[in-house]
């Protein structure tokens, strides 16, 4: 039987692995120009680092905060 560390290390690949399968998906979407939250402009320079991005910095760190739990 799997103690509670095993468990935890599971649970922990099963994140890791969508959070990359997830990331692997955006990198063949094209960059948005405009921010899909907030439909401000997306810098071009934004755009080109972060290949199949779809929001502005600003609204890219609430987004974080919010998934953190952090207000």
């Amino acid at each position: 039987m799997a103690d509670s560390i095993d468990l935890a290390n599971e649970n922990s690949q099963r994140h890791l692995e969508a959070a990359l399968a997830s990331r692997a998906r955006m990198a063949t979407m094209p960059s948005l120009t405009h921010c899909e939250d907030c439909d401000e402009p997306i810098p071009e320079a934004r755009r080109n680092a972060v290949p199949g991005v779809a929001t502005c910095i600003e609204c890219q760190s609430i987004n974080e905060h919010k998934s953190k739990g952090i207000r």
